[in-house]
């Protein structure tokens, strides 16, 4: 995509969500699948129907639900991504991010991101809480790619601490106080839609995996490059292919995220409460 006609779609989408509320978020988060019910009780809620928006592509899949949602949690300004877009959708990585970058334009310094995941390991079961610290990317492509504007940050960013220390620290103290099972671990990010073989969830092991999925790594990356402090909340779904030999369904992670939403949306309104 030419960077200058992004660049101005950004401002046009910035400047109509400014129109629509007066609320200048300083945090962002991201639902993904089956979470919608996980968005914490706002104050001042302001809804927006990604539709709506100038230059937001749609989302298609099932358990997101497309909503730009904006409010105070304990008086804290912030703004809440009900679906996320994904690659798979046949949207590029720069329409992928695209929200993003017109959460940076209005104002937010963090982002908290959510995604269900598959399990590399038999020890990490369906419904527990991985906090990601780092990731291997093998979607085959970048988000960073050909969009090269100083106002987006340094064209070649440092991923060494992609995923905050802190945050990454923070988020597992409040799992522990909370009693939810939750370690921290590394995400392979592939570019789906279909679900892994078993081969391949194999190989994802022996490279330092600990868990799958078909999104997160593209909005951290743009993330880090605009220099916004970034966490990564992931529930397990379900085994990947060949640990169990079950058949894996979309249907049964939507299902799951729907139990885990209460959980995963109290551990998102105390790491909001804490920035």
């Amino acid at each position: 995509m030419n960077t200058r006609i992004y660049l101005e779609m950004i401002e046009e989408s910035t400047q109509f969500i400014r129109k629509q509320t007066d609320i200048k978020p300083r945090a962002g988060v991201i639902l993904g699948s089956g979470l919608s019910k996980a968005t914490p009780e706002l104050e001042n809620r302001r809804e927006i129907p990604y539709q709506d928006i100038p230059g937001f592509p749609k989302t298609n899949v099932a358990g997101h639900l497309g909503r730009l949602v904006f409010g105070h949690y304990q008086g804290f300004p912030v703004a809440i991504m009900q679906g996320r877009l994904h690659y798979y959708e046949g949207h590029d990585l720069s329409e992928v991010t695209f929200p993003l970058r017109v959460l940076k334009n209005l104002g937010i310094q963090s982002l908290i991101i959510t995604a269900a995941v598959g399990s590399l390991d038999k020890k990490i079961k369906p419904g527990s809480v991985v906090v990601i610290k780092d990731h291997i990317n093998l979607m085959g492509q970048n988000p960073l790619r050909g969009l090269i504007s100083a106002e987006f940050g340094a064209m070649f960013p440092d991923l060494s601490h992609a995923y905050d220390p802190r945050m990454v620290q923070t988020a597992l103290s409040i799992c522990r106080k909370l009693k939810i099972r939750a370690q921290a671990g590394v995400y392979v990010a592939v570019s789906g839609p279909t679900y892994e073989t078993p081969a391949e969830i194999r190989a994802f092991r022996k490279l330092g995996g600990d868990v799958v999925g078909m999104s997160v790594v593209p909005e951290i990356i743009a993330a880090v490059q605009m220099g916004i402090k970034t966490s990564a909340l992931t529930w397990v779904s379900n085994m990947g292919s060949g640990i169990q030999g079950a058949l894996l369904s979309h249907d049964e992670v939507l299902s799951l995220g729907e139990k885990v939403s209460s959980s995963i949306g109290k551990v998102l309104g105390e790491l909001i409460a804490l920035h």
